[in-house]
């Protein structure tokens, strides 16, 4: 059977009106995981009077039946009729979406300053709760009227209020309707936190909690202000004093509007997470703003006109306002005449003035702070250099150069053709002609020869981000397939390609610098190949003596690792009749010298080469750190020059 078309025709526009927007979409005027924010609604508005300075209380009740209550002290809602719409006001702002005191922002208007802008607030708790009631206490009557998903089931009521009854205000109680939220329940984590930060932000006036099911009461007043709350919400202590301070904008300023600016407590800690809070007119904003940025860049260019000032700032550092926000907490409060918020639910301030409002205001004064107390500027000078350094290092880690998805094995590295790891060996070797030698000498099958050009750089104090930035370390790192770790990582040692690596340098004053290099390299980034036995130090031979035959015995070459195996191998000779004058001693000036056949003889033969393993022996972890940072360490020239001294006359010197 044929379907039938669907047909667009002028009947089949929908005009949804009063609160059918909100009830289709209640995502796009409020948060949809729990009431709160239709609550904070309310909440807000009774702020707003408190912020006008009507009402010393806010009480918010949860009931039993799960309907939340606020009273305020407040003017009480209008309940007489529109001039224009001929209906009662405290209707039209319950059941209208854009009607509300806080669009007249002039002179007289009801509200200078007020969280609420867009005119959905309440009526968006309305649309979105089962039941809501409103009653307000105004001009000496008590007028109330209840609602339904949005409309009016109870019309406006009056009566007049009792004898030497002089309340005031208005109180609104809604029961939310759990089939617009994913959980019908308040959090009351978020709530306290709603109720405690009001306080906070109107000092004088008291907030309330009544729980009816518990009896519980909670109550806050804060007379100190933004520093008390910091005090109390910080989990570190301050590296300096915190910082607060306020500026408003006078009758006469030329950019902005009498009263707007703000009030900040920063604190500057080393540890633990940050505390950031920020609000406008009372309303939290929750993920930030303008008002944020200001106060960033009013510390930010305080902070550096500081550095600059006193000239502070290292060589090749560059500081960006992160440096200096990196390790602030903070409460702002600011006051916008005009807010513009992003979205319906005024989580974050869009107003472009905002950061020159709150900046203008930041910047001068904390500039005057830290010329006041130079001991703290200097602190707070140190914590944001550090965070700069911290951040450039970050930016120039160096990674290893890959292609095809696996690290490419450097051109100089001649590999060996077994891929048994117990079998396997590399030989790091000083230079490329003593390489070359090494190539032709070895035994293809199982022993690699990596060339390595010049000195290798004194990696002591490089931080391993940076250690692939040196194309030689680079190179051993991808050779041995480890990468680089400290001594209580647990690095992945699956891809390590060779069971020995050995360090071969010549047998000289140089030879030796190298070898302390490339063994402070192993210690310093890739100790648990110590520790797991995989790095050996090769011990060529100074010396090799050519001793002429001597009766039946032929004639025969000797090699010597040093001048006490050639008095040994002499006095060997001597015994057995030949001269020591007869013996031709030839010394090595490095292994370049060594052809392939006598480098494979001396150094490179299992069986004839002297090969020793690298332990930490009698000495623990910390003993032998110690000793090489005392070594190479950059900033221990003294302590150098005193080990020399002590132990001066026992080294043998190399000329």
């Amino acid at each position: 059977m044929a379907s039938t078309p669907s047909t667009y025709s002028e009947g089949s526009i929908r005009v949804l009106k009063g609160l059918e927007p909100v009830k289709q979409r209640p995502g796009m005027y409020t948060r949809t995981d729990n009431p709160l924010h239709i609550i904070q609604e309310v909440l807000d508005n009774a702020a707003d009077e408190a912020l006008a300075g009507f009402g010393k209380k806010i009480k918010v009740t949860l009931h039993t039946d799960g309907s939340v209550s606020v009273e305020d002290e407040g003017r009480g809602i209008p309940f007489g009729l529109h001039p224009e719409e001929k209906a009662p006001v405290v209707e039209l702002v319950f059941t209208r979406l854009h009607a509300g005191g806080k669009f007249d922002k002039g002179k007289g208007g009801a509200y200078s300053f007020s969280g609420g802008l867009h005119g959905v607030g309440v009526s968006v708790t309305n649309a979105l709760s089962k039941r809501l009631e409103v009653i307000s206490y105004r001009d000496g009557q008590v007028a109330k009227l209840a609602f339904s998903g949005g409309d009016v089931i109870e019309p406006l009521a009056l009566a007049p209020r009792g004898e030497g009854d002089r309340k005031q205000g208005t109180t609104v109680r809604a029961w939310p309707d759990a089939k617009y939220f994913e959980a019908s329940a308040l959090p009351m984590n978020e709530l306290v936190h709603l109720l405690r930060s009001k306080a906070v932000l109107m000092p004088g006036v008291t907030m309330q909690l009544f729980v009816e099911k518990t009896k519980d009461t909670q109550t806050w007043q804060y007379k100190g202000g933004l520093r008390d709350y910091l005090q109390q919400t910080l989990t570190a202590d301050p590296v300096i004093p915190m910082f607060e301070g306020e500026g408003f904008a006078d009758a006469g300023h030329d950019s902005f509007a009498e009263g707007e600016g703000a009030s900040w407590c920063v604190a500057f800690t080393e540890d633990g997470a940050p505390v950031r809070e920020s609000y406008v007119n009372l309303i939290p904003t929750s993920a930030g703003g303008t008002h944020d940025s200001g106060l960033r860049d009013g510390l930010f260019q305080a902070v550096k006109s500081f550095i600059d000032l006193h000239a502070l700032l290292p060589k090749g550092v560059k500081l960006l306002p992160e440096d200096v926000f990196a390790r602030a907490s903070y409460v702002l409060s600011a006051k916008v005449l005009d807010p513009q918020f992003q979205g319906q639910i005024k989580e974050r301030l869009n107003s472009r003035d905002a950061v020159r409002l709150v900046s203008s205001y930041v910047r001068p004064a904390l500039e005057l702070w830290l010329n006041q107390h130079v001991d703290y500027g200097r602190k707070l000078a140190e914590l944001a250099i550090k965070a700069a350094q911290t951040r450039q290092r970050a930016g120039q880690k160096v990674e290893k150069r890959k292609g095809s998805g696996v690290a490419v094995l450097p051109g100089k590295l001649t590999d060996c053709e077994s891929r048994d790891l117990n079998h396997n060996e590399i030989f790091l070797v000083e230079g490329d002609s003593a390489g070359g030698s090494a190539k032709m000498g070895r035994d293809k099958e199982c022993q690699a020869i990596l060339p390595l050009r010049g000195k290798v750089l004194n990696t002591w104090e490089v931080e391993r981000d940076r250690l692939f930035a040196n194309n030689e370390i680079h190179d051993i790192a991808v050779a041995i397939g480890v990468d680089p770790h400290g001594p209580n990582d647990t690095p992945d040692l699956s891809g390590l390609r060779y069971g020995k690596v050995c360090i071969l340098s010549d047998a000289d004053v140089d030879g030796s610098h190298i070898q302390v290099l490339l063994l402070t390299l192993f210690f310093r980034h890739f100790p648990k190949l110590i520790e797991n036995g995989n790095v050996y130090v090769a011990r060529p031979p100074l010396f090799r003596v050519d001793i002429p035959a001597r009766g039946k015995k032929p004639a025969a070459k000797v090699y010597a690792l040093d001048e006490g195996e050639l008095h040994a191998i002499l006095d060997k000779a001597s015994k057995e009749g030949v001269a020591a004058d007869k013996c031709q001693v030839s010394r090595f000036k490095g292994l370049g010298e060594m052809s392939a056949e006598q480098l494979w003889d001396t150094t490179l033969n299992p069986d004839t080469r002297r090969l020793l393993p690298v332990t930490l022996g009698a000495h623990d972890f910390a003993t032998t750190e110690a000793r090489i940072t005392q070594l190479m360490g950059k900033g221990e020239a003294a302590a150098r020059r005193d080990l020399m001294e002590l132990h001066g006359d026992s080294v043998e010197v190399d000329i």
